[in-house]
């Protein structure tokens, strides 16, 4: 048996806290990484290392990337007068892969969760407002998730750009209500792009 405070039950305890980690699944990858040959622990420990020191949010639409901006930001073939505003940078990735998409990106960061403290001061939304204040935008899509949340997000973002001479959509319910943008296979999000319409 392991000491409670060892290196065995802190990895343990730090692999629990990910996403869809239980107790159980941290014990089997914690013992999977010390079985045998370490290599693929040490590359794993490399990997998260290189992810904290060199990963930062774009400075123009908050998507991770090595640089000052993003690929996207940086891309002159990407149309700038579009920008779709998401909650997550992989929900980024999701409409990237759906290739139905050639305009810009604002990450938000999250949504507004008041019961969990997630107001609008922890997310991107003033400087979402001070982009679209800045000019050569004529379309903000909020494509934040169909849930009580993501549609609270949207209209307080809308309240905001109001009297922008922007034109603001949002998608079409092509997504399911109570369910999150990651469980969106490709051609229902190419689909409720196309379908979006005015909020």
């Amino acid at each position: 048996m392991s000491d409670a405070s060892g290196p065995i039950t802190r990895l343990h305890t730090e692999l629990a806290k990910l996403p869809g980690i239980g107790p159980k699944s941290a014990e089997r990858i914690a013992h999977f990484l010390l079985a045998g040959d370490r290599k693929p622990a040490v590359l794993l420990a490399e990997a998260l290392r290189d992810v904290v020191e060199k990963v930062r949010p774009c400075a123009e639409c908050f998507n991770l990337t090595e640089g000052e901006l993003c690929a996207i930001c940086r891309d002159p073939r990407r149309d700038a007068g579009l920008i779709c505003v998401v909650e997550s940078p992989r929900d980024v990735g999701l409409f990237e892969r759906s290739g139905g998409y050639r305009g810009l990106y604002h990450v938000l960061g999250g949504r507004l969760a008041p019961l969990e403290g997630l107001g609008p001061d922890r997310l991107t939304l003033t400087a979402l407002a001070q982009r679209v204040r800045r000019g050569g935008v004529r379309e903000v899509i909020l494509a934040t998730s169909p849930t009580l949340e993501g549609d609270g997000t949207a209209l307080f973002a809308n309240n905001l750009l109001a009297g922008s001479n922007v034109q603001v959509t949002k998608l079409a319910r092509g997504l399911p209500t109570g369910s999150s943008l990651e469980l969106a296979n490709p051609q229902m999000l190419a689909d409720a792009l196309d379908g979006r319409r005015d909020l």
